[in-house]
């Protein structure tokens, strides 16, 4: 009878098992479906796993975990309290920052400490213009949730929301976020403690839309937490959902797919092919592998969405429509995990080192793609904020310094590259901690970099955080979650809309699972806070070409600006009839 039960159920295929694609895979299950999850690793949860080696425990990937109302809104759909499943630690203080001199700011949710902080460096005044600069990432992250995080833009169609044009310079979108702050912070300094969040989109301040302020203003008043155990507890607690509401649902490990397989027409996906050879079919496909990746290697030529190489691709045609026809990726990381034979005084469990040359070191990065000459980086020490990382009286250290992704077109020497890095991370820390003997306390370590990110989770390029988050690239503009031409066939994951991030992937996968159920003609559960405006419609049929009909259509750079002249002649009449709130 079981058997029968699970015969009648619609089946859906995942391929990866990142923090995406078990989100995705819990509320599927919960919704009936009989899900079953491929993935080429040993291990669950893609970039948000954890090394461990000796008694010591390191954060893969995320090491904080910010925007907690996302995290908790995941397992109550599930019908779950994150409090009986994950122990969240409060990390206190959020930072501190480290200039290149002696002087240091800590950031805090603690307001009489950060009014200190803020007025030592900005005077008296400073203050009032701080708590203007979050009363604006206040108005970014509340405008986000509602119009970005809990919508899809699967169309030019969806820019034209009333609503969405009405609050659109509200965001500030068209002015980075390295702008907006220096209209609240006179000192250099402060520009950069509250403009470097955007390092964990893999971003630069100078680049990135002012609308991520919002990192700021959650960061400031919901506070940095830590999962007990590691930050592999968040995907791990979601599989075992999965698995005890669920005990018919599959994941399987060391399964690494090779391509989407279609239907005879070719309109349609109906399953995978491993790359053993095994073919294993459903009735619809999501894909959790960075969406570059599956492009290029998982779904057959007539079917690719044409992402392909970074920086020499098109888009979708409504992002040719404003100009860009390359996509760009984020940028990479040289990741150091060091097991100490102590603990290390000095440092809290997270720590900034800012460089000198702020503009240069992410000019370096960003257009030169290569390792500043002094490059920021950040120093987690888990064993600071749960003990158990780390044996009795020793530390786990954990070192990202950003850098370029891999350029084809300038190969690097990635041996000389992490050896650079090391020993400038390893001689600002012996000079700052005044340690001279620092390097001799690393007993074990592990590094990974562009080339080792790449080959152990399909990361184009090495880019850590997927493609890149610039204007051109977010909403409208960013790949769909559902392929514009096949039927049955999704995405969830950093690349696709609505973005990178832990808790952004896992909003993104809400609005993947409900397109899934509206794809089989059933209503996802109401949601009060949601509210999408714009029909999904059917997947473009084929032009006969293999390429998608959305990619082939062109359009005159008149008729590029004439968009984005009806989105800003939008916002001002929307804001002149009182939709429009700054």
């Amino acid at each position: 009878m079981g058997k029968e039960k699970d015969q009648d159920k619609p089946t859906a295929i995942i391929v990866g098992c990142g923090i995406g694609g078990i989100a995705t895979a819990a509320r599927l299950a919960k919704e009936g479906f009989q899900v079953t999850v491929f993935e080429k690793n040993d291990y669950s949860g893609g970039r948000c796993s954890l090394i461990e080696r000796d008694g010591y425990r390191f954060d893969q990937g995320p090491s904080l975990l910010l925007l907690p109302d996302l995290f908790k809104q995941t397992f109550e759909d599930l019908g779950e309290k994150m409090e009986d499943w994950v122990d969240l630690i409060k990390c206190e203080p959020n930072y501190v920052c480290h200039f290149h001199d002696e002087e240091t700011f800590t950031l805090s949710t603690d307001m009489a400490l950060l009014k200190r902080e803020v007025e030592r460096f900005e005077g008296k005044d400073g203050f009032d213009r701080f708590l203007s600069f979050i009363q604006e990432a206040h108005r970014h992250y509340e405008l986000a949730v509602v119009h970005v995080l809990q919508k899809n833009f699967p169309g030019f169609a969806a820019f034209l929301r009333l609503q969405f044009i009405g609050q659109i310079l509200a965001l500030h979108p068209f002015e980075s976020i390295w702008t907006r702050v220096c209209r609240y912070f006179k000192t250099d300094r402060l520009r950069r403690v509250f403009s470097f969040a955007v390092m964990y989109m893999g971003q630069s301040p100078y680049s990135a839309p002012g609308t991520y302020s919002l990192l700021q203003y959650t960061e400031l008043t919901e506070g940095i937490w830590y999962p007990r155990g590691g930050f592999w507890q968040v995907p791990n607690t979601l599989l075992q959902i999965v698995k005890r509401n669920n005990p018919s649902a599959k994941f399987n490990f060391n399964a690494p797919v090779s391509q989407v397989l279609l239907s005879p027409a070719k309109d349609r996906a109906t399953g995978v092919r491993l790359e053993s050879g095994e073919e294993h079919h459903a009735d619809v496909v999501i894909v959790n592998a960075d969406l570059v990746y599956a492009s290029e290697h998982l779904i057959p030529d007539d079917a690719r969405n044409k992402i392909g190489q970074l920086g020499e691709v098109k888009r979708s045609w409504w992002a040719d429509l404003v100009g860009g026809k390359k996509l760009k990726g984020s940028c990479s990381s040289l990741s150091f995990y060091w097991s100490m034979d102590r603990i290390v005084d000095g440092l809290g469990g997270h720590n900034i080192f800012l460089a000198e040359d702020f503009k240069g070191s992410f000019d370096t990065i960003f257009e030169e793609l290569g390792l500043p000459a002094d490059p920021s980086f950040y120093v987690n020490v888990p064993s600071r904020i749960d003990p158990s990382a780390a044996p009795e009286g020793k530390d786990a250290i954990v070192i990202l310094v950003p850098c370029g992704h891999i350029d084809a077109s300038n190969p690097q020497d990635y041996n000389k590259l992490v050896a650079r890095a090391r020993k400038f991370v390893i001689q600002t820390l012996s000079a700052k901690l005044g340690l001279p003997d620092f390097e001799k306390m690393i007993v074990a370590e592990k590094v990974h970099d562009a080339p080792s990110w790449e080959k152990e989770f399909n990361l184009k390029d090495g880019s850590i955080l997927g493609l890149a988050h610039n204007f051109m690239q977010v909403l409208g503009f960013r790949p769909s979650t559902r392929h514009p031409k096949y039927d049955k066939l999704f995405f969830v994951g950093a690349s696709t809309h609505p973005g990178t991030g832990v808790p952004i992937v896992l909003a993104g996968a809400k609005l993947t699972a409900n397109q899934v159920l509206e794809s089989f003609d059933r209503s996802p559960a109401p949601d009060p806070n949601m509210s999408l405006s714009v029909p999904y419609g059917k997947p473009l049929k084929s032009n006969g070409t293999g390429i998608d009909s959305q990619v082939q259509l062109k359009f005159m750079d008149l008729e590029r600006w004439v968009y984005l002249l009806v989105l800003l002649i939008g916002a001002v009449i929307a804001r002149s009839v009182g939709v429009l709130a700054f």
